[in-house]
């Protein structure tokens, strides 16, 4: 039996995870010198790899256990442990221990998004995410620190203004409870993206990308903040209204999903 699990372990998936691994280690190197900035776009970079790996072990039909595993590793450090480092070192560190317990809500929040993923995917529609991704808890405040470094004057300078931090410390504590809350978040993994799509969903990704490619440190952080903020009142105004929710209605990819696939 071990042989013929060894024998599923397949190289190119494992080795984009594995640079997804890399980045989060890198982030924490970074953090520890005072470079936030890079270190932020290490998380970032992370991400892209973390798009990647499930999308190639598909492709090629490489999918395992082992891969499952190995992304769920790879991610904790990468969207658990990188961000919470970055946070209190960057913001955190003059609050004492509420920023030390803050951080570690962060890192603790992570790691129980990914177990419940991992144990519930299959009971949950693919339409949504229960509760934010890790991915995009981690995108915020990486996005967020390379926003505010972008807008200050003094642009070399890595030190966060002492009224800033309290922002900081309140959405550390946000995203770590949106991870394990159980609100409804779209997802569009199940789209086929050879498919057919209406027109509207196709100019949306275009401004987006080009929107990202003229400001990326700026828009970045905009959109992801967008995608909370739009995900959160739906949530509410379903609930008020008592309305089902259901997932966008475009084209979706018929073949068959595994977990290392999903986002988590």
């Amino acid at each position: 039996m071990y042989s013929r699990f060894m024998r599923k372990i397949y190289i190119v998936p494992n080795i984009v995870t594995t640079a997804n691994m890399f980045c989060g280690f890198y982030s924490v190197i970074a953090s520890s010198r005072g470079e936030y900035v890079t270190a932020a776009w290490a998380i970032m970079a992370a991400g892209i790899f973390d798009m990647l790996d499930g999308r190639i072990a598909r492709i090629a039909k490489a999918t395992s256990l082992f891969g499952v595993e190995y992304d769920s590793l790879s991610d904790l450090i990468s969207f658990g442990l990188a961000p919470a480092f970055l946070l209190y070192q960057w913001a955190l560190e003059p609050f004492g221990r509420l920023g030390f317990v803050a951080a570690f809500l962060f890192l603790v929040c992570g790691g129980l998004r990914l177990a419940r993923f991992n144990v519930t995917t299959s009971n949950l529609p693919k339409g949504f995410f229960q509760g934010l991704p890790i991915p995009m808890g981690a995108g915020v405040p990486a996005t967020f620190i390379i926003f505010y470094q972008f807008l200050r004057s003094d642009a070399t300078s890595a030190s966060i203004e002492e009224f800033a931090r309290i922002p900081v410390l309140v959405m550390t504590l946000v995203m770590a409870a949106l991870m394990i809350s159980t609100i409804r978040f779209p997802s569009f993994k199940e789209l086929n993206w050879r498919s057919r799509a209406s027109f509207g969903y196709l100019m949306m990704g275009v401004v987006s990308m080009v929107l990202i490619a003229v400001k990326p440190e700026i828009m970045l952080f905009l959109l992801l903040s967008t995608y909370i903020s739009i995900s959160l009142i739906w949530n509410l105004v379903s609930l008020i209204r008592k309305i089902p929710m259901v997932s966008p209605q475009l084209e979706v990819d018929d073949s068959p999903t595994t977990e290392q696939d999903d986002k988590t």
